[in-house]
């Protein structure tokens, strides 16, 4: 999916659109995991919440290419 999106004039790429989504989805995910002690068993806590983004990243871009083909 190669667009662009149109701000009043700006040109702003999809894919950051989908991560400033991304990132508060990511986050909230995050804290329900932090809080049922899935992290006990994490090696490397922050490559874990960057996997974790990416993750949600991916699952949102291709979710939209669902909703919005």
């Amino acid at each position: 999916m190669i667009a662009e999106i149109d701000l009043y004039g700006i040109f702003l790429p999809a894919l950051l659109v989908w991560a400033l989504l991304a990132l508060p989805a990511s986050v909230l995910l995050r804290r329900l995991l932090r809080a049922l002690g899935v992290y006990r068993w994490v090696w490397h806590a922050p490559l874990f919440d960057f996997a974790l983004f990416l993750i949600t990243l991916g699952g949102l871009v291709a979710f939209s290419e669902i909703i919005l083909p």
